[in-house]
């Protein structure tokens, strides 16, 4: 049986939320911060949606991340 693994990278960069959605950090929050305005770094402390054929790509490479949100399911038989 093959096994796909997760890629760890993608877990650490996107996060998906409940109804689906790919959501990820925007670029350049920490490197020549002295130049940029104040709104633009508030503005990157912001998560922003993926387009639909990108997000379709990272959930691909997501499917075996463990679930953060998801309840455990217990099995009926106790150990």
């Amino acid at each position: 049986m093959i096994y796909m693994k997760t890629r760890k990278s993608i877990i650490k960069r996107f996060k998906i939320t409940k109804s689906g959605k790919v959501l990820h950090r925007p670029r350049g929050q920490d490197h020549y911060r002295a130049k940029k305005t104040r709104k633009k770094i508030r503005q990157t402390r912001k998560w922003v949606e993926l387009d639909k054929n990108t997000a379709k790509k990272i959930k691909k490479m997501l499917y075996f991340a463990p679930r953060k949100n998801k309840k455990l399911k217990t099995s009926k038989y106790k150990r």
